[in-house]
């Protein structure tokens, strides 16, 4: 009988051993996630340069086109606040799936919308799909990560939103360029893209232990970590600065190129994110090297120079000018987000890091939908010039005073 219990141990632990799903390699789910993670942000930017086509065709005003646009934000927050931290209690996995389920529907309304309202209704489904994903996916790249290189996680995770936009605006301004069917082409293979990254997504090893508390997660709140808070208020006109400038460039400037440029071009539509958002993936790499807080201080001084330069170019009709302009911007567009990003990451507990990222873009969303809104519905009485030159000469005003409070930090630095 006693030499029984070695097998019946072994035969238990074999049978535990089949039993557990097969789960990928860290090393293999690690730049997968953070693909998935850059296709949401892709499939944001895509419908910037198609307002133009589903305006011609459908004949809306400039009002509703930035209610479209702002409609995916708003949704976006609201699944937010809703679902933000739902995965330190659940998981990441099954938060992800669920979102990559909701984001290929998303894609299918995009197919079979006829007008503004099934315009709208697909952007409600897939801010809130974004929303769901946003927080969860995020730190699920982070946490992924290898070990000695959790920095690289903070990096992808500030810098995929970019990259995302960057090539979603620029790829779909060449689909309306060069194809017949440039809403059939661009929405059926997102959806195809989303369906496959939940199949992949399926096979993820989890990245947290799950822990009670869900069903209290789903009460609207943000939360930030309390070693993070300073930080994030030091950062505020970061996020308000970087994704209210994102919000002008998605929902206007292709109507500035129409309007102010007399340019009817898709792939000069999605060059506008592009350039921004694409300057924006690399900067961080350019301004990795110096120490805190002098990405964010270059970030914002880059922004305010990009923004006067946007300025000259609006009376004068330079189309060269508003490009260098936008160039300049993108500049402190991605690198000054990522700083932040990559500084407040450190500071949150694994059980806090899907709070953290909810609060980053709760406030980042309602500065990329707010300020745009309210600029399409100025848009009537005001003039679409007059509009965008305020809007601008806001956004430098705060870009000044976000270089202004960064460089007061580094003067108070021991050894500044």
């Amino acid at each position: 009988m006693p030499s029984t219990c070695p097998e019946l141990a072994a035969a238990t632990a074999d049978i535990a051993a089949r039993a557990k799903p097969r789960r990928l390699p860290a090393s293999v789910a690690f730049p997968l996630l953070a693909a998935v993670l850059f296709a949401f942000f892709f499939a944001a930017a895509a419908p910037s340069p198609l307002f133009v086509v589903f305006q011609h065709a459908w004949h809306f005003s400039s009002s509703l086109l930035t209610v479209a646009f702002a409609i995916y934000a708003i949704a976006l927050l609201i699944s937010l606040l809703v679902a933000g931290s739902l995965s330190d209690h659940i998981g990441r996995r099954p938060v992800v799936l669920g979102a990559l389920a909701l984001q290929a529907v998303a894609m299918g309304l995009f197919l079979l919308a006829q007008d503004i309202g099934g315009l709208i209704v697909a952007r409600v489904v897939q801010g809130v799909a974004t929303g769901v994903a946003s927080g969860a996916l995020s730190a699920a790249v982070v946490e992924a990560a290898p070990a000695s290189r959790k920095r690289l996680g903070a990096l992808i995770t500030s810098v995929s939103p970019m990259a995302g936009l960057a090539l979603g605006a620029l790829l779909t301004g060449v689909a309306v360029k060069f194809s017949l069917q440039p809403v059939a082409l661009v929405f059926g293979v997102l959806a195809a893209v989303f369906a496959l990254g939940a199949a992949v997504v399926l096979w993820m090893p989890e990245t947290v232990t799950r822990r009670p508390g869900a069903w209290a997660s789903l009460v609207p709140r943000v939360s930030i970590p309390a070693r993070a808070r300073a930080e994030f208020a030091r950062g505020l006109p970061v996020f308000v600065v970087v994704w209210a400038l994102g919000g002008l460039f998605l929902s206007l400037a292709p109507s500035l190129m129409l309007h102010v440029f007399g340019v009817d071009n898709g792939v000069v539509n999605g060059l506008t994110v592009a350039v921004l958002s694409g300057v924006g993936a690399i900067a961080p790499t350019l301004l990795g090297r110096l120490a805190a807080p002098r990405p964010a201080i270059v970030g914002m001084a880059s922004i305010a120079a990009g923004l006067v330069l946007l300025l000259a170019s609006l009376p004068t009709g330079s189309l060269a000018l508003f490009f260098v302009g936008t160039a300049v911007a993108g500049v402190g567009f991605g690198g000054a987000f990522s700083a932040l990003v990559q500084a407040l990451a450190p500071l949150a507990q694994p059980h806090e890091r899907g709070e953290l990222f909810a609060a980053i873009f709760v406030v980042s969303y309602l500065a990329f939908s707010l300020p745009a809104m309210l600029a399409g519905f100025l848009v009537k009485p005001l003039g679409l010039l007059a509009t965008v030159e305020g809007y601008a000469a806001v956004l430098l005003l705060i870009a000044a005073f976000g270089a202004w409070n960064y460089w007061a930090v580094l003067r108070k630095a021991p050894g500044a």
